[in-house]
């Protein structure tokens, strides 16, 4: 007697792969009586033949061959780590039990920023090829991430990692490249006009670039990569530090000859010394005590040496430390380009791009810091002067159909891709409903394009405007605090198939924006908690719920 097997239903919480597996189990199990027994020693790779659902059925004719390699491909795999919302210890628990190259995704702060030149799965993979040396361009999972990389290769290269997973589970990866930028080009810059008014405790600037016919086009949704240099009066205190010529020839880490100062300041990066760096300064100190230390920093020790230290703080904190000039400068990090999400949509204004940058300046042990893109962009070039920049496609952050509506949240400069949006749906006559909520410390000082916004939203662009100013009353109010405000219509909104998009910090608002939405879903939607989590994923998964977070 045969029997036809179920399916799960669309809305099980399980991936595509979770789902391709319990499909094919349930066929197995209440399927044909006569499928011959996977134990039976008959039983060949030619024994099963895939149905056009791309389910594996018992065969009709078991001398027919099938491409199982082909059968396997056509289930997308998931990545359940990648999110940067979540801790480093929870991406890493999800991703056990993978390949190599999927536990050491797991541990890139999974912002596909490309900073590193590829996105977070082609750099892991770059990594457990061979092909990619430096385990320490990952910039927004900093010193966290290149110790857990340096764990997991470890761990991979020891003796009991042969036995860890299968080895037709750990497929030899042929070697990545960077992912090529798109072509650099100069724009020029022609403000950088403040947002904050006086009194704020931020500055935040609206730059525009004016980029002319022949430039890169872009879309809403795009970032713009800064080829920044490093602030030239650091540059200075390291080469005084070192007791060197500013024009003492030396090699940069890509392998050019450059005069130290140029060098320094275009082609290193001396914010975040890489690992490499600190153990030619560990190797090369004479004080036995400061070698110990700078060991035990480049090994990730937590506690060892001074605290977010730059290039300066390790030459002052160990001054028996001083290699040859070359020797340091090729082992520090290349200069990464610096991306901001764009904020302005090219239907709009033509020949320009905006970003919405917030200037990063800060004291400790009794020096100031600065952000190497945001003070490049904010303070020292000047007007009209040319800066290179490339643009980097957003292919996972885009706008939804002209009639379907989008709830957008993003505080501070997250805003900055959703005036772009909005920009460009004013443009088009999209007829699709737009909500924005958008938070900062203080109404008075601190909100960002309160004309623009405003002027939208009693023209009806935006069909709600909704803020949290979390310094204005005695408790606290942030973004996520007005999503659990209009719970209710938030739902409403989604299940009437509306967009989802989050844009900002990663580590915090992301997170908590998240668990907010999971909370609006259980409870609006009267499901378990599980359950929300796979409707939020579903979105997902159908492009309903994206991030650009950093």
């Amino acid at each position: 007697m045969s029997v036809i097997a179920p399916l799960l239903p669309e809305n099980a919480p399980f991936s595509p792969l979770q789902r391709a597996w319990l499909d094919g189990f349930l066929a197995g199990l209440l399927g044909d009586d006569t499928a011959p027994d996977p134990s039976s020693p008959g039983l060949t790779r030619g024994s099963l033949e895939t149905a056009s659902d791309g389910r594996v059925e018992p065969g009709h004719d078991e001398k027919r061959e099938v491409d199982f390699a082909a059968a396997e491909a056509a289930v997308p795999e998931d990545f359940p780590w990648h999110d940067p919302g979540l801790s480093l210890d929870v991406r890493l628990a999800l991703a056990a039990g993978r390949p190599p190259a999927r536990r050491l995704m797991a541990a890139m702060a999974q912002t596909d920023c490309g900073q590193c030149g590829y996105d977070c799965r082609t750099y892991a993979e770059a990594i457990a090829s061979g092909a990619e040396p430096s385990i320490t361009r990952c910039a927004p999972g900093g010193k966290a991430t290149s110790r857990m990389l340096k764990e997991l290769l470890a761990e991979v290269a020891g003796p009991a990692a042969a036995t860890a997973v299968p080895a037709a589970a750990s497929p030899v990866l042929p070697p990545v490249a960077p992912r090529a930028a798109e072509e650099p080009f100069a724009a020029r810059l022609r403000e950088a006009r403040p947002l904050n008014r006086p009194g704020s405790e931020k500055d935040t600037r609206l730059v525009v670039l004016e980029t002319g016919s022949d430039a890169a086009r872009f879309e809403v949704g795009d970032s713009l990569g800064v080829v920044a240099r490093n602030c030239p009066e650091l540059v200075g205190a390291i080469i005084a530090r070192l007791g060197a010529a500013p024009d003492t020839a030396v090699l940069s880490p890509d392998g050019i000859e450059r005069p130290l100062f140029e060098a320094l300041s275009e082609a290193c990066e001396i914010r975040v010394p890489s690992d490499q760096a600190i153990e030619v300064l560990s190797s090369r100190a004479h004080d036995i005590d400061e070698s110990r230390v700078l060991q035990a920093m480049a090994e990730g020790y937590p506690g060892a040496g001074p605290d977010d230290a730059d290039l300066l703080d390790l030459l002052e904190s160990f001054p028996s430390a001083r290699p040859p000039l070359s020797e340091l400068v090729s082992a520090l990090a290349p200069l990464q380009p610096r991306l901001y999400s764009i904020s302005s949509s090219p239907c709009h204004v033509e020949g320009e791009v905006h970003l919405t940058v917030a200037a990063v300046r800060y004291e400790k042990r009794a020096r100031r810091r600065t952000g190497v893109a945001s003070t490049f962009l904010c303070d020292r070039v000047p007007p009209g002067e040319a800066v290179s920049v490339y643009v980097k496609p957003g292919e996972g952050f885009r706008l939804p159909a002209p009639e379907r509506a989008m709830i957008m949240i993003g505080p501070g400069t997250g805003v900055a891709p959703f005036r772009a949006f909005l920009q460009e749906r004013q443009a088009i006559g999209a007829p699709g409903k737009n909500w924005l909520f958008f938070g900062n410390p203080r109404r008075q000082t601190d909100f960002l394009f309160e004309e623009e916004l405003s002027l939208w939203h009693r023209g009806g662009l935006l069909t709600r405007l909704d803020t949290a100013f979390s310094r204005d009353q005695e408790h606290k109010i942030y973004v996520q605090h007005r999503l659990l405000d209009n719970a209710a219509e938030l739902w409403a909104w989604l299940e009437d198939g509306a967009h989802l998009y989050v844009c900002g910090d990663a580590l915090r608002m992301a997170r908590d924006v998240d668990r907010g939405l999971v909370y609006i879903v259980a409870k609006e939607g009267r499901m378990e908690p599980a359950a929300a989590k796979a409707y939020l994923a579903r979105l997902a998964a159908e492009g309903r719920y994206q991030k650009d977070v950093y």
